[in-house]
Protein backbone atom coordinates (compact mmCIF):
# COMPACT_ATOMS: atom_id res chain seq x y z
CA UNK A 1 0.00 0.00 0.00
CA UNK A 2 2.88 2.35 0.74
CA UNK A 3 4.21 2.01 -2.82
CA UNK A 4 0.80 2.64 -4.39
CA UNK A 5 0.15 5.59 -2.09
CA UNK A 6 3.64 7.04 -2.61
CA UNK A 7 3.11 7.04 -6.35
CA UNK A 8 -0.16 8.94 -5.93
CA UNK A 9 0.95 11.38 -3.21
CA UNK A 10 4.31 12.37 -4.70
CA UNK A 11 3.75 11.66 -8.37
CA UNK A 12 0.29 12.87 -9.25
CA UNK A 13 -1.96 13.85 -6.38
CA UNK A 14 -4.12 16.21 -8.42
CA UNK A 15 -4.28 13.77 -11.32
CA UNK A 16 -5.53 11.03 -8.99
CA UNK A 17 -8.19 13.41 -7.64
CA UNK A 18 -9.35 14.02 -11.23
CA UNK A 19 -9.48 10.26 -11.90
CA UNK A 20 -11.60 9.77 -8.79
CA UNK A 21 -13.90 12.59 -9.90
CA UNK A 22 -14.23 10.85 -13.26
CA UNK A 23 -15.53 7.78 -11.43
CA UNK A 24 -18.49 9.78 -10.15
CA UNK A 25 -17.07 10.39 -6.66
CA UNK A 26 -16.17 13.77 -5.14
CA UNK A 27 -12.65 14.77 -6.17
CA UNK A 28 -11.57 15.39 -2.57
CA UNK A 29 -11.88 11.64 -2.00
CA UNK A 30 -8.91 11.25 -4.34
CA UNK A 31 -6.75 13.09 -1.81
CA UNK A 32 -8.18 11.01 1.03
CA UNK A 33 -7.55 7.83 -0.95
CA UNK A 34 -3.93 8.74 -1.72
CA UNK A 35 -3.05 9.59 1.85
CA UNK A 36 -4.95 6.58 3.19
CA UNK A 37 -2.84 4.27 1.07
CA UNK A 38 0.46 5.98 1.88
CA UNK A 39 0.05 6.89 5.56
CA UNK A 40 -2.14 3.88 6.35
CA UNK A 41 0.48 1.60 4.85
CA UNK A 42 3.21 3.26 6.93
CA UNK A 43 1.12 2.94 10.09
CA UNK A 44 0.52 -0.75 9.43
CA UNK A 45 4.23 -1.32 8.79
CA UNK A 46 5.04 0.31 12.12
CA UNK A 47 2.20 -1.43 13.91
CA UNK A 48 0.82 1.89 15.15
CA UNK A 49 -2.96 2.46 15.10
CA UNK A 50 -3.02 -0.76 13.12
CA UNK A 51 -6.72 -1.53 13.36
CA UNK A 52 -7.82 1.98 12.38
CA UNK A 53 -5.35 2.11 9.47
CA UNK A 54 -6.45 -1.35 8.32
CA UNK A 55 -10.10 -0.30 8.43
CA UNK A 56 -9.37 2.77 6.29
CA UNK A 57 -7.37 0.68 3.81
CA UNK A 58 -10.06 -2.00 3.66
CA UNK A 59 -12.69 0.64 2.83
CA UNK A 60 -10.37 2.25 0.28
CA UNK A 61 -9.73 -1.07 -1.46
CA UNK A 62 -13.40 -2.03 -1.41
CA UNK A 63 -14.26 1.20 -3.25
CA UNK A 64 -11.38 0.59 -5.69
CA UNK A 65 -12.70 -2.89 -6.44
CA UNK A 66 -16.26 -1.61 -6.85
CA UNK A 67 -15.54 1.46 -8.99
CA UNK A 68 -12.40 0.48 -10.94
CA UNK A 69 -11.51 -3.21 -11.03
CA UNK A 70 -14.68 -5.30 -10.76
CA UNK A 71 -15.79 -4.93 -14.37
CA UNK A 72 -12.37 -6.28 -15.51
CA UNK A 73 -12.95 -9.61 -13.76
CA UNK A 74 -10.79 -11.37 -11.23
CA UNK A 75 -7.59 -11.47 -13.28
CA UNK A 76 -8.20 -8.82 -15.94
CA UNK A 77 -5.54 -8.08 -18.55
CA UNK A 78 -2.18 -6.29 -18.51
CA UNK A 79 -3.82 -3.02 -19.57
CA UNK A 80 -6.88 -3.40 -17.33
CA UNK A 81 -6.02 -5.17 -14.08
CA UNK A 82 -8.70 -7.18 -12.35
CA UNK A 83 -9.60 -7.19 -8.69
CA UNK A 84 -7.29 -10.03 -7.64
CA UNK A 85 -4.64 -7.84 -5.95
CA UNK A 86 -7.01 -5.33 -4.31
CA UNK A 87 -9.12 -8.22 -3.00
CA UNK A 88 -6.07 -9.96 -1.51
CA UNK A 89 -4.86 -6.71 0.10
CA UNK A 90 -8.37 -5.98 1.42
CA UNK A 91 -8.52 -9.49 2.93
CA UNK A 92 -5.20 -8.86 4.70
CA UNK A 93 -6.47 -5.50 5.98
CA UNK A 94 -9.71 -7.16 7.11
CA UNK A 95 -7.71 -9.72 9.10
CA UNK A 96 -5.66 -6.95 10.73
CA UNK A 97 -8.86 -5.22 11.84
CA UNK A 98 -9.84 -8.25 13.90
CA UNK A 99 -6.50 -9.78 14.91
CA UNK A 100 -4.31 -6.70 15.29
CA UNK A 101 -0.67 -6.42 14.32
CA UNK A 102 0.96 -8.88 16.70
CA UNK A 103 3.56 -8.88 19.44
CA UNK A 104 6.25 -6.75 17.76
CA UNK A 105 3.89 -3.92 16.84
CA UNK A 106 4.15 -0.53 18.54
CA UNK A 107 0.48 -0.89 19.55
CA UNK A 108 1.28 -4.08 21.48
CA UNK A 109 4.37 -2.65 23.18
CA UNK A 110 2.55 0.54 24.25
CA UNK A 111 -0.18 -1.58 25.88
CA UNK A 112 2.46 -3.25 28.04
CA UNK A 113 2.58 -6.44 26.02
CA UNK A 114 6.34 -6.24 25.53
CA UNK A 115 7.12 -7.44 29.08
CA UNK A 116 7.78 -11.03 29.95
CA UNK A 117 5.23 -13.12 31.91
CA UNK A 118 7.38 -13.14 35.07
CA UNK A 119 7.48 -9.32 35.20
CA UNK A 120 3.69 -8.86 35.05
CA UNK A 121 2.71 -9.54 38.64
Amino acid sequence: MVAHGYHKVFGGLHHHAQVVAGLGLPSWLGYVSSFTEFLGGLLILAGFFTRAAALAICINLSVAIWKVHFHNGLIGSPDHPGYEFPLAAAALAFALIFFGAGPIAIDHVLRGGGRGASQRS
